[in-house]
């Protein structure tokens, strides 16, 4: 009786979190385009116990450390992707992992494009969720999407840590 109750309350469970959209490894993706409109890259965002993980393979970039970051619009418009709006930032901080009074919640460690033009990323942030309905959602109304730029971010420098120009946008979809 007892084992028919217990697995009768995971049923119920795993009913609840599957039937709310909110599996236990919730995933989205974004499909990455230069300036151009051409495809230069992919990502898969995967929340787990540590936050949500973002492994994201990029080609045809300019070799060196860029600045990488989630910004808060669902839009990429070429050429130049300002239809990206500015950094994910709920909670109103400022930019930057070494800002006292930051970071925003889209800030994401800056990736290093090898002198063939490619690069493998692997990073986790436990400053948003894949969850709908919350306040951190890189799902809200607007959508969000990842932005890569020309030059390295500071970690400091608001709004955007000096990044320099955008050339590389994804919208992030479920």
């Amino acid at each position: 009786m007892k084992v028919k109750l217990a697995l009768g309350a995971l049923a119920v469970c795993l009913a609840l979190a599957w039937g709310c959209g909110q599996s236990p490894s919730a995933t989205a993706k974004a499909t990455l385009v230069n300036g151009k409109g051409k495809k230069v890259g992919e990502a898969t965002l995967t929340e787990t116990s540590k936050g949500v993980k973002i492994v994201m393979t990029v080609e045809n970039l300019p070799p060196g450390v860029h600045a990488f970051h989630i910004h808060e619009k669902g839009v990429c418009e070429t050429p130049d992707f300002k239809s990206a709006g500015g950094h994910f930032n709920p909670y109103g901080k400022q930019h930057g992992f070494e800002n006292p009074a930051g970071p925003h919640a889209g800030d994401l460690p800056n990736i290093t494009v090898a002198p063939d033009g490619t690069a493998s990323v692997e990073v986790f942030t436990k400053l948003v969720t894949l969850k709908t309905g919350v306040k951190n959602s890189l799902f809200p109304p607007s959508g969000t999407s990842l932005v890569i730029h020309a030059g390295a971010d500071d970690y400091v420098t608001n709004p955007a840590g000096g990044a320099g120009p955008r050339i590389a946008c994804g919208v992030i979809t479920k």
